[in-house]
């Protein structure tokens, strides 16, 4: 799915079909974030000023590669995971194994956007660093990506509790709300302090 055009891929997120849908695009604006992050290593590396750093952006730069290509790889899991979800809402309840089937339909449509959130937050880690050592040319993109993926966040956390919210395993409902919510709340709360820092190194 996402070898899409975007024109393609967003007239299909604006259609009736199902997918691409929240968790989808919350994977593409992840990776979009990601691909900012290494624009922003690629543009610094080699820069007299920030030479001390050129092993570590070159790390950083291999990391945010590899996430774009993970997150974008997350638009086609996550689809696969509301398919069997989509059917289950139609099976017959009589059926002795709707329940338990509705179950295991739900874990796994929530575990798409729970897995998209904990790559997210790798990627806000490598914002936070090129926030400090980017070239200051070009450290609003890191800002950029800080934000786009500070939305993500409050994107996936929604699109895990639509689906734990009808979990009969209160258990395993209330613990991967529990960890999401952790997650949720410690990067949202670092992504505007690394906004604030991309401020204030533009001002400064």
């Amino acid at each position: 799915m996402y070898n899409r055009t975007l024109d393609e891929f967003t007239l299909m997120t604006s259609s009736k079909e199902p997918v691409p849908g929240g968790g989808g695009v919350c994977a593409l604006c992840a990776s979009l974030a990601s691909s900012l992050n290494q624009m922003v290593t690629n543009l610094t590396i080699g820069k007299k000023k920030y030479l001390e750093y050129t092993d570590e952006l070159n790390s950083l730069k291999e990391e945010s590669e590899a996430l774009r290509v993970i997150l974008l790889n997350c638009i086609n899991e996550d689809a696969k995971a509301f398919e069997p979800l989509s059917k289950a809402y139609s099976a017959d309840k009589n059926d002795p194994d709707y329940y338990s089937n509705m179950e295991e339909c739900l874990r796994i449509a929530a575990n798409s956007p729970f897995q998209i959130l904990k790559y997210t937050t790798k990627v806000i880690d490598i914002c936070e660093r090129l926030s400090e050592i980017g070239s200051k040319i070009v450290v609003s993109d890191a800002g950029t990506a800080v934000m786009l993926a500070s939305g993500v966040l409050y994107g996936t956390y929604l699109n895990i509790i639509v689906n734990t919210k009808m979990m009969k395993d209160e258990e395993y409902r209330q613990q991967l709300e529990d960890e999401a919510y952790v997650l949720l709340n410690e990067y949202s709360n670092r992504s505007m302090e690394i906004y604030e820092k991309v401020k204030d190194r533009i001002y400064g």
